[in-house]
């Protein structure tokens, strides 16, 4: 069959099948606004991460918005080994030698390059279809290096046929390098879990000037149209037909169309003696339905009013009132803000990040594939310093939504410093909060529920690898099936994630006969 191969893609399909060994870790003391927020962040590799959340988390997310490692030879490449620590993982991906020092970005040269990319990024766009809703979709920034292999990768989990867009995004990048050619773009591609349930956007592209007739209350459109689809007909309009002006008369033709076969009479807005229009038209039956019912507006296959006038050139239009959403979207992104803008404004919450991506690229993308009212779930694995939970407070606070986000960052050092790049997400999502000010909306939500991705609160069974004395040694440590580091809140976030509940369900305390009990969603 037609596909992408690369060395590695049978062991990437096994590593995406395995059982997960973890549990998500509640960590209060890193949370804010625990009791009633409905965001989360995770601080965790993802690929074990997304196993976990298969089940409660099944076709729940609206929208899955992913920035990776765009494998430049420099990037920092996901284990999938969840035992493995990050130490071994990096030797084995042959990123440092034995003794940790770094090697050449050029790694290209050992053919490796980009199947060790693809073996890591296939998993987990697969795991991530699961999440998505029918109407779902996911998008995933990405520059020249691998938008081709990624597209193919795309295609074979989604399908081809839910291809939605290929976005351009011009990031106004340097063009002060010394390239042949200064490349100021990347990609954002766009797949839909079920594209025909996908509705069109109701977004208007920003750069759209508001002036333009997309903003007026009727969309109007000439019926005039010849071609081979369109043969040549004669139109008769009765008396009492609309005009698009009040007093007029409109001589014969046959120079331009539509012709005018009759002399054109219209007084009070309206047809005072009947006349005939030749020419190819488009909307020809629901003009002749609008004549039929007596001139009463008639909706059209997407629910729309129109109706009809003749207007002081001798054309007839159709007028159709705009529908509130009304949709604009194009496939070239621009102005959408830059990196560059992005590291300044974090540099001033005293965040240091290199190339962050613009908030409000992410903004805008949300805007168009998530509504207002239906606390739609915003995903991304791959969050960095957390630009999509910013962009996800900006749009709720731009439009009034209760969008929620679900973030998973691996706990990667940062460099001269003490922190990890999921400390700068935690903190960068409070510093957005105290940038928004005080709550305009009763369902803004500054808050994030914290998690860890750490081992699981019960013991691990490996296997019947023992005999005799040991055996019966190693089967009376099951006699309590807890691990030893077991807590009780890690325990309850492990079994109800188990039991298909979201992360954020309401949990509180009581007893039942001297027992403590956690009451779950009541």
């Amino acid at each position: 069959g037609f596909g992408l191969y690369w060395p590695g893609k049978a062991e990437s399909h096994r590593t995406m099948q395995e059982p997960s060994l973890g549990a998500l870790i509640p960590e209060l003391d890193r949370s804010v606004d625990w009791d009633t927020t409905h965001n989360v962040v995770v601080e965790g590799e993802n690929l074990e991460t997304l196993k976990l959340l298969q089940r409660s988390y099944h076709g729940k997310v609206k929208l899955v918005y992913i920035d990776p490692p765009y494998n430049t030879g420099n990037d920092f490449i996901y284990p999938d080994d969840f035992s493995e620590g990050l130490g071994d993982y990096l030797r084995f991906s042959g990123q440092v030698d034995e003794s940790g020092r770094g090697h050449s970005a050029k790694t290209e040269r050992s053919g490796r390059h980009h199947s060790k990319w693809l073996s890591m990024m296939y998993p987990r766009i697969a795991l991530a279809r699961n999440l998505l809703r029918e109407d779902g979709v996911i998008l995933v920034s990405i520059n020249d290096r691998e938008v081709h292999h990624l597209r193919c990768v795309l295609n074979e989990v989604f399908g081809e046929e839910n291809f939605y867009s290929q976005f351009i995004w011009n990031n106004e990048g340097n063009v002060d390098n010394q390239s042949a050619v200064k490349g100021v773009h990347e990609y954002v591609l766009c797949f839909a879990r079920n594209k025909e349930c996908v509705g069109k956007p109701g977004v208007v592209d920003p750069n759209v000037a508001d002036d333009s007739k997309l903003f007026n209350e009727k969309i109007e459109n000439t019926l005039t149209k010849n071609g081979s689809k369109n043969p040549v007909s004669v139109v008769e309009l009765p008396i009492g037909f609309p005009a698009a002006f009040d007093e007029g008369v409109i001589e014969p033709r046959d120079d331009k169309w539509p012709h005018v076969l009759d002399e054109v009479h219209v007084s009070g807005g309206k047809l005072i003696r009947s006349c005939r229009l030749s020419s190819g038209w488009s909307s020809r039956t629901m003009l002749d339905l609008y004549i039929s019912n007596g001139f009463v507006p008639v909706e059209d296959a997407e629910a729309k009013v129109t109706s009809f006038a003749l207007t002081p050139s001798g054309a007839i239009y159709s007028y159709k009132d705009r529908s509130e959403r009304q949709g604009h979207v194009l496939s070239i992104l621009r102005n959408m803000g830059t990196t560059q803008q992005m590291s300044r404004q974090l540099a001033e919450w005293g965040i240091e990040f290199p190339y962050p991506k613009p908030s409000f690229l992410i903004q805008y993308l949300i805007s168009v594939f998530s509504g207002v009212d239906s606390a739609d779930l915003i995903v991304d694995f791959f969050a960095g310093s957390g630009s999509t939970a910013h962009a996800v407070m900006q749009q709720n606070r731009e439009d009034g939504g209760n969008r929620r986000y679900l973030l998973v960052q691996l706990p990667q050092a940062i460099e001269g410093t003490d922190d990890t790049v999921a400390d700068l997400l935690r903190r960068r999502i409070v510093a957005t909060a105290e940038s928004l000010g005080g709550r305009q909306h009763a369902s803004e939500d500054r808050g994030f529920r914290s998690f860890r991705l750490g081992a699981s609160n019960f013991r691990v069974w490996g296997g019947l690898e023992a005999e005799g004395g040991e055996l019966a040694e190693e089967l009376s440590l099951f006699a309590d099936g807890l691990a030893p580091a077991a807590t009780t809140e890690g325990i309850v976030a492990e079994l109800l994630l188990k039991a298909g509940f979201e992360l954020t369900e309401p949990v509180s305390k009581s007893a039942v006969a001297g027992m403590p009990m956690h009451v779950v969603a009541d």
